[in-house]
């Protein structure tokens, strides 16, 4: 309240020294006394009246005995005469409009803006002249008790990383615990994982826990366009800590002002490095900052300078990685507590058909769950929702009012049935999921397939099959159909990167040898893969060549065989998704082996598990999930040609 009557009573000081010299810079001479015109006349015949000044319709004068007058005169022709004849001294002047609003507005807009001007920087430098230039300052929030409302409960599916994140927090409690054994308190942590999987939850939850000062600030904050701001910021982020010593200062994704130095397109002089730099001396510098723990959060560690990362400034690296089965089952459990659920929905059915989901995917299930119940006016979450949230998430959203001619679906329905029949007879493949034609998301007709259980390495054969699922979708236009449509592009794209990286990355070429080729040219300041190194000759890049030309075709010749030999079947999946839109996993199994048992495939990798086909747009793929698992590389979608 001190603060408020101050700034009130300084702007009422301003604005009554603006209308002081506004007051001084217009003053006027005593006004002259007005008279009726009856009046003048009357003086000027009784010879009362010496000199005159006529401006327009307005006349000023003397009397003789000294006394001025003022007075608005009609149109009289023979005032002159008049006052002529009576020996009265005439001066006459143009005459002045008086200045609107606008006109004074304008006359005194420098001034104005003169006053704001200072009182901006009045303002700034108040408060003890800390604020001369605030932007220097560090725009770390400092958590209070109110605010901490997150606690290691919330938090599932990562007991590891929340183990060693304890213990900073006990050695902040009892120091002594570990001090007495000649231990040292760790002077940061670096939480590394994939997006989602619950960094800044984890932080949230330590600040929750911790019963000291905790800062929160993102990376991009100490980015400005002034130079030497982001060095100000790290200086005066360290300097509230030790002020508050001892406590904890989160910075989230720390990759922004981390990257390695010496690729800036600055040079050594770059704004980035200077502010790396400086939180490199504060972090293990000539002055030590007892008490000061830092996390950062990341999911990119290999961009980082290595004198960030190591022991002394960021001791510890903590993996935050993507939960298991029982990791998504105690997910689910957390969001489960938010949400009134029926009887028949089992999380840990969720759970086991969620394989390779993060944490903030399976948040956005449970969401997705909620949204389409109360779009339906349920008061509770049903099996079905459940269902269908992960449909919608897994193959994109159901374009129903999306007009497609009976012939373009017929293609749809067998490119999707080609993909279904080739997975189900191929031994090693992941199950099929849901088959469907109604267009989604950017795809016309999606073949899900979805893992059985995590797989953290994969087998040359398993990726050869999932080769020749992508292959299926164009097998089946070819056989049936006796014609090739662009909805295969995508399948084609995926499959030959595959085969691409079993050649050049993974060493599964038997011809080629265990070698890798083509090494990633990537400028780490940018954060992308520009391109690939050219570093062997070019008799080795013919081979590579036939050898991914041969991986594709004996992969799409197998796929032609499976199809050839099982065109019944193909023509009555084809024709079940013609009639029902739809099929799941027991249906296809009941058209496809009939009475028969199914084979039943290996267990799977824990990707996000999706094998798509169609006519003119495809969802990613079971395939190329290897590849971005794995491989860490990105697929886009096929669209419409």
């Amino acid at each position: 309240m001190n603060q408020l009557y101050k700034n009130i009573a300084m702007w009422l000081i301003i604005i009554a020294a603006v209308i002081l010299m506004f007051n001084l810079l217009s003053q006027k001479q005593p006004e002259d006394i007005k008279i009726p015109y009856s009046v003048f006349s009357s003086a000027l015949e009784s010879g009362q009246v010496t000199e005159v000044t006529i401006r327009g319709n307005s006349i000023k004068g003397r009397y003789t005995d000294g006394n001025t007058f003022e007075t608005f005169a009609p149109d009289d022709p023979e005032l002159v005469s008049r006052l002529s004849s009576r020996g009265v001294r005439i001066t006459a002047e143009p005459k002045i409009d008086t200045p609107g609003l606008g006109s004074i507005f304008i006359a005194w807009f420098p001034f104005i803006l003169l006053i704001a001007i200072w009182i901006f920087f009045m303002r700034q430098m108040q408060s003890g002249g800390g604020k001369a230039m605030s932007f220097g300052k560090s725009k770390a929030k400092l958590l209070t008790q109110d605010q901490q409302k997150v606690t290691f409960k919330d938090v599932a599916g990562i007991s590891e990383a929340k183990e060693e994140v304890s213990e900073i927090i006990d050695f902040l409690k009892a120091p002594k615990k570990f001090t007495k054994l000649g231990g040292r308190i760790p002077k940061g942590v670096l939480l590394v994982g994939a997006p989602g999987t619950g960094k800044t939850l984890l932080a949230k939850a330590i600040a929750g826990e911790a019963d000291v000062p905790f800062f929160s600030i993102s990376g991009s904050d100490f980015v400005e366009m002034f130079v030497g701001v982001g060095a100000s910021r790290v200086r005066d982020l360290f300097l509230q800590g030790k002020k508050n010593a001892p406590c904890l200062i989160f910075i989230d994704e720390i990759d922004a002002v981390g990257r390695h130095r010496g690729a800036g397109l600055g040079g050594g002089h770059d704004e980035r490095e200077q502010t790396l730099n400086q939180l490199l001396v504060e972090m293990d510098g000539f002055e030590s900052n007892e008490g000061v723990i830092i996390i950062a959060a990341t999911n990119r560690p290999d961009v980082l300078d290595p004198a960030l990362l190591r022991p002394g400034r960021f001791d510890r690296n903590v993996v935050v990685p993507k939960p298991d089965l029982n990791g998504r089952f105690e997910i689910l459990k957390v969001h489960a507590k938010k949400t009134p659920m029926t009887d028949d929905v089992d999380l840990e059915v969720i759970a086991r058909g969620t394989p390779g989901f993060s944490g903030a995917d399976l948040a956005n299930l449970v969401n997705e769950a909620a949204l389409l119940a109360a779009r339906k006016d349920k008061d509770r979450i049903e099996k079905e929702d459940f269902d269908d949230a992960k449909d919608k998430l897994l193959m994109g959203s159901e374009r129903r009012s999306m007009i497609i001619s009976e012939e373009e679906k017929k293609n749809t329905a067998y490119h999707e049935a080609g993909h279904t029949l080739v997975a189900r007879k191929t031994p090693g493949t992941d199950p099929i999921h849901k088959v469907t034609i109604i267009p989604r998301g950017m795809a016309l007709g999606v073949t899900q397939q979805l893992p059985i259980d995590e797989r953290y390495t994969y087998s040359s054969q398993y990726l050869l099959n999932n080769i020749s699922v992508l292959m299926g979708g164009r097998i089946a236009e070819e056989l049936i159909l006796n014609h090739k449509t662009t909805g295969a592009g995508n399948d084609i794209e995926k499959a030959t990167e595959l085969a691409k990286k079993m050649v050049c990355e993974w060493g599964m070429s038997d011809k080629i040898g265990p070698l890798q080729f083509g090494k990633k040219d990537e400028h780490v300041f940018l954060g992308k893969e520009m391109g690939q190194k050219r570093d062997f000759s070019e008799q080795t890049a013919i081979e590579i060549d036939g050898e991914v030309r041969r991986i594709v075709t004996d992969s799409y010749d197998r796929a032609r065989k499976i199809l050839s030999e099982n065109t019944d079947a193909l023509h009555r999946l084809a024709a079940a998704l013609l009639e029902k839109e739809v099929l799941d996993s027991a249906e296809i199994d009941k058209i496809i082996f009939g009475d028969e048992t199914p084979p039943k495939g290996v267990k799977s990798e824990p990707g996000e598990g999706s094998d798509s086909g169609g006519t003119e747009g495809t969802k990613t793929s079971a395939a190329m999930s290897v590849v971005k698992d794995v491989a860490g590389s990105s697929s886009n979608e096929d669209t419409k040609n």
